[in-house]
């Protein structure tokens, strides 16, 4: 009895589920959604944290290369939508905001039901398209279809029933205004060689030892004429044990600039060397060769995306037993041009 008493509102609701969807979730056909109705306004719902997001870029530029004159309206988190404010094809930026409770998302959501859509892509969560009006919607890949999948495939898989089958990469979009930003910290360095490093990350577990740091940059010197610091005002302490152990300049910019400032600097580096965090990201989508340090972690998922990314585990899951030897010896055979 008890157990007919909880089963029935079940099947009710799954009744009810069944009798609604189709007027909160349009379903495509087999064949391409992009051939069957012409698309002038987009919603891409992308990821929270700083590295999540920049793995979110390649679809935003898979749907412009397709949908050139639509305008793209996003969905963010407050700590990474930054990546997208700068991108030439954004109309709106959204903001959903996890500490705002249940009271932020009904406010997200009701603005966003004003709001009408040819296409809704989520990326994020698993509840947000029942809310959107869109004419067409596609949810995010689920993690047993993704799992042996980049993060960054992953989520351009999502984009297939589109007939978008390629991954692009990771891009950030810097203004004018970031770049001469970059340009006044590095006064005098801008045509010089530069080392960045990001001596930081979100917990301890996957910061790689500050002396491990120090050990691989006095290794790489005769290839480098300085080195910039990048993080947030956490890192403060790591950068100065950093400076005083160093044979090469440094420049310190940690908790000092925003994301697209960073971004904006991290273009002038000739390499990115740095823990599983943002920062390896944001080097990779700026074009500059990076390379990720991972103790715990699956680099097959979350490293970070683009020809120009390496990457390199220790055996056993700790960033201590990594050793500067093998970075140094790594770095040399992927850059030829890192002298031995």
């Amino acid at each position: 009895m008890k157990n007919t008493l909880i089963l029935h509102p079940i099947r009710h609701m799954e009744s009810l589920f069944r009798q609604w969807r189709p007027r909160f979730w349009p379903q495509g056909s087999g064949e391409h959604l992009a051939d069957q109705f012409t698309v002038q306004r987009i919603l891409l719902v992308s990821l929270s944290n700083i590295g999540d997001a920049v793995l979110t870029t390649p679809c935003l530029q898979a749907l412009h290369h397709q949908h050139p004159d639509a305008v793209i309206d996003i969905v963010g988190d407050p700590r990474s939508q930054v990546i997208f404010s700068a991108c030439p094809y954004l109309g709106r930026l959204f903001v959903l905001d996890k500490k705002a409770g249940w009271r932020g998302r009904l406010a997200l959501m009701l603005l966003l039901r004003r709001q009408r859509y040819d296409l809704a892509i989520d990326l994020r969560s698993d509840w947000m398209l029942y809310f959107i009006r869109a004419r067409r919607k596609l949810g995010k890949l689920s993690s047993r279809a993704g799992r042996d999948l980049h993060s960054a495939e992953k989520h351009a898989a999502a984009l297939n029933p589109l007939g978008i089958q390629v991954t692009p990469e990771t891009r950030i979009w810097i203004s004018p205004r970031d770049r001469r930003f970059a340009e006044g910290v590095l006064a005098g360095w801008t045509e010089r060689r530069i080392l960045a490093l990001g001596l930081g990350a979100n917990f301890e577990g996957k910061i790689w030892p500050v002396a491990h740091f120090i050990a691989l940059v006095n290794m790489l010197a005769d290839s480098f004429d300085g080195v910039l610091l990048l993080g947030n005002q956490q890192d403060a302490s790591r950068a100065e044990a950093f400076s005083e152990g160093c044979r090469l300049p440094v420049i310190h910019a940690c908790g000092l600039c925003n994301l697209l400032e960073t971004a904006a600097l991290l273009e002038h580096a000739g390499l990115f060397v740095g823990n599983d965090s943002g920062l390896g990201h944001m080097a990779s989508a700026m074009g500059t060769p990076t390379m990720t340090l991972f103790g715990p972690g699956l680099p097959a998922r979350y490293r970070p995306w683009g020809p120009s990314a390496g990457w390199l585990q220790s055996q056993d899951g700790t960033m201590q037993s990594l050793t500067p030897a093998e970075v140094a010896a790594y770095i040399r055979r992927k850059w030829a041009w890192v002298r031995p």
